[in-house]
């Protein structure tokens, strides 16, 4: 039996998420300058992501 196209998963596809990991969030506000060492990882500012 063979499974539907529907729910094939597919590499070919990347999309832009807009949901971002804590991890994601820290380093794209070291990048901006707003996270320096120390800093409570918990409660961050939303952040967009990197085009």
């Amino acid at each position: 039996m063979s499974r539907h196209s529907t729910l094939k998963s597919s590499g070919k596809i990347t999309v832009k998420r807009n949901v971002l990991k804590r991890y994601e969030r820290i380093d794209i506000m070291k990048k901006g300058g707003k996270w320096k060492d120390g800093d409570k990882a918990f409660g961050l500012p939303k952040t967009k992501p990197e085009a």
